[in-house]
């Protein structure tokens, strides 16, 4: 009875895992992507790729943060 008592539950592992997944994503978006703010790159002129890349930075960042602020209650 006690073991189950102490297993964590699956929200809880799954909650881990994405938080995981997501630090890595971020940790690996800052080493591999470009940064257009350091370039000040004007968002009206971005080429579809570079709005993508934008994008994409923005929702792994979003994401990660929001799974570190929901774990730490």
């Amino acid at each position: 009875m006690q073991s189950d008592i102490r297993q964590k539950s699956p929200i809880v592992k799954k909650s881990k895992m994405k938080k995981t997944i997501f630090r890595a994503l971020a940790k690996l978006n800052k080493a591999i992507l470009p940064s257009y703010s350091k370039r000040q790159l004007d968002l009206s002129k971005a080429s579809k790729l570079q709005l993508a890349i934008i994008g994409w930075r923005i929702y792994i960042t979003k994401n990660a943060l929001e799974q570190e602020k929901t774990t730490q209650w």
